[in-house]
Order: structure tokens, then C-alpha cells, then sequence
């Protein structure tokens, strides 16, 4: 995209980087509000990329990884324009919350109007000055409240360019997942922007490897929209798409004793785990239906009848990804292109 570039009313010319306060509705105290947009822009013309991170609010890992990706000294030569917005749902960061403080989900909101809901609000302020102004995006998640995620990519596989950057991402999963109504997603296809979802780690949570991965995926991607050059290390490996995925869900209340890892091969009729009452005269085991890679788990040891406590992705070949999914877990010793220090 060669024409200029203009974001709440600021033309940010080629070669320039700078960091833009998007306006929001003030609090009922009289405090302005503003959603921080990050903009370099290359000296040459190439795609437009998005990065967002804080959709939900209590999502943290992304706004580590935007943070660790604008420090990256390949941003010297990029080609194109990478947007940066660590925090979209500033509101619920600020309460440590999923949600806006009209208690209504962000990703469920989108396009939004400029005269709807508050959370309506925001989505149609983002889709106006982000999303028109880009050629593709990524959105970073993670797992809710007490529940994590192995790090994955979700996206809708059946478009060509987004199945191609998902593969260049660098994760071994990915989950061909159907669009949801409300969704950025959805509101990004529908402008003709291809998108992925990553999702990895906890809610409130930072986790090393899934940002340090996250890191990685999109420099992957920008070298395969060629914004930044080529690398010299070999390409990441083919990933695992899965064939369907769905939650074990607790058929008691009680305490949970977990005994399947994240990124675990589990096999059917294979024991996750032990629900037992406080005291120990009861216990029910919980059960894999059938055999899969564990993408996401509870950490909370209290559980609820009907609590989902394990998710499973099923794949042609089982054993195979989970080879490649513990060669993943070791990423952060392989090396990456940051010299960021591990959290630990």
C-alpha cells in the first residue's frame, strides 16, 4: 500500500516511527482515556500488518510480545508498515478484566458503531483506524482465568493466505477455527484482511515460552509478507492442522489432582487426572475420551460438575505431533532473534 498513511488525524509519512494516542470514551471521573498505537513505518512500500494484543483485557502475554518486538533491530529494515496496539481493551487491563466496564466482550463487538455500546464503541474506533488501514493482522491471546493454552494458531484455514502465513508462524498446532459473530476476526475477513489468532499461555499471566514463541511467529510472518529479509536459518517445519478438537469436562465436583501435562499425548480411556472430595473418601478418575494432544488445561485444582478441564485436539498422527510439539517446548533454548533475558 503506497498511499498515505493517517491515523486519528496524523500522517505518518515512509521512513517515520511514532507513537499515537488514540482517543476513548473518558471515565465517569473526568480521566481522558487513550488506546496506545505504535506505527513504523518502512522506507519502502510493502503490506500493512497489524499486531494487537489486550482484545480481552486480562490477556497479557501479547503486550509482552509487542513490547520485545519493537525493540527488534530487523524493524530497520522493514519494508512496509507494522502497527503495534499492546493494550485494544485499555479499560479492562487498567481492572485486570476480560471484559469493559459495560461488563460486554470486546471480541464479540466488532464492527461496532460510533453510537452503540461502549464496547461497540471501541471495535468500530479500532476498525476505523486500524484494521481499514492494513493489509493483514494478527491478534494475540491467551487462555482465561486459570486456564492455559499450548501456544497455537487459530484461523480460517480454508483461505489460502491465511492457511499460508499460519504454516510460516512457526507453532506446531494450528486449529482450523470457524469464524464467531462479533469477533475481530470476522469484522477483519469482511474487509478483506486476512487475520490470525494466536493463542498461548494463562490469563494475568506471563509465560516464557509462550511469549518468546510469540515473538518468533511474527517474525515468520513478516518475512514471509517479505517486510523483512529473508532469514538464514531453515523454515519452520510443516504443523499439524487438527481434524476437531472439543474439552474433557469434570463429571464430579471436587479437587483436582492434574497427571496430564500441556502439549501431552494422551490415548483413549487414558487417565487425565483424580477428582476427590476434600477429605478423600470419594474419587473419580477423569478419563480422555479419546486420544489426542492436550492444547489446553485447568490450573485451578477446584472443580465444579461440568467444569471443563482439558482440551483435545485429535490429528491424523498423534505420535508424530507430540515429537514435534516437546521439540517446541524447548524453543527458548535454541535461541531466538531477541536478547531479551527468559521470565521466569
Amino acid at each position: 500500500m503506497s498511499e498515505p498513511l493517517k491515523i486519528v488525524n496524523t500522517s505518518v509519512k515512509r521512513g517515520e516511527r511514532m507513537t499515537l494516542e488514540i482517543p476513548l470514551p473518558q471515565l465517569y471521573t473526568h480521566t481522558p482515556m487513550t488506546m496506545p498505537a505504535h506505527v513504523v513505518r518502512g522506507k519502502r512500500d510493502g503490506p500493512r500488518l497489524f499486531v494487537s494484543a489486550a482484545v480481552h483485557g486480562d490477556e497479557l502475554n501479547g503486550v509482552e510480545i509487542i513490547r520485545r518486538m519493537l525493540n527488534l533491530r530487523a524493524l530497520r529494515r522493514l519494508r512496509g508498515t507494522l502497527i503495534a496496539i499492546p493494550m485494544v481493551n485499555v479499560y479492562g487491563v487498567i481492572h485486570h478484566s476480560r471484559y469493559l466496564p459495560d461488563r460486554r466482550d470486546l471480541n464479540r463487538s466488532f464492527p461496532g458503531s460510533e453510537r452503540g455500546s461502549l464496547a461497540s464503541r471501541v471495535a468500530d474506533l479500532f476498525m476505523t483506524e486500524i484494521v481499514a488501514n492494513c493489509t493483514h493482522g494478527i491478534d494475540l491471546h491467551t487462555g482465561a482465568v486459570h486456564r492455559a493454552n499450548l501456544p497455537q494458531i487459530r484461523g480460517n484455514l480454508e483461505d489460502p493466505e491465511t492457511e499460508r502465513l499460519a504454516k510460516l508462524f512457526g507453532v506446531p498446532v494450528l486449529i482450523n477455527s470457524r469464524i464467531r459473530d462479533g469477533s475481530l476476526r470476522q469484522s477483519a475477513a469482511d474487509c478483506g484482511v486476512p487475520m490470525l489468532l494466536y493463542e498461548a499461555g494463562e490469563a494475568l499471566r506471563f509465560d516464557e515460552l509462550s511469549i518468546s514463541a510469540g515473538v518468533q511467529g511474527i517474525i515468520n510472518v513478516m518475512r514471509g509478507l517479505e517486510m523483512l529479509p529473508p532469514s538464514r536459518r531453515k523454515p519452520p517445519r510443516e504443523p499439524f492442522i487438527a481434524n476437531s478438537s472439543s474439552w474433557v469436562r469434570a463429571t464430579e465436583s471436587g479437587i483436582l489432582r492434574t497427571t496430564a501435562a500441556l502439549g501431552a499425548r494422551v490415548r483413549a480411556k487414558e487417565g487425565l487426572g483424580m477428582i476427590a472430595d476434600p477429605f478423600g473418601e470419594k474419587e473419580t478418575g477423569v478419563v480422555a475420551e479419546y486420544g489426542g494432544i492436550v492444547i489446553g488445561r485447568t490450573n485451578l485444582p477446584l472443580v465444579h460438575q461440568g467444569e471443563a478441564l482439558y482440551h483435545i485436539a485429535r490429528f491424523d498422527d498423534t505420535p508424530r505431533v507430540a515429537a514435534r510439539v516437546e521439540a517446541f517446548q524447548n524453543i527458548h533454548e535454541e535461541g531466538l532473534d531477541t536478547t531479551e533475558p527468559s521470565i521466569v
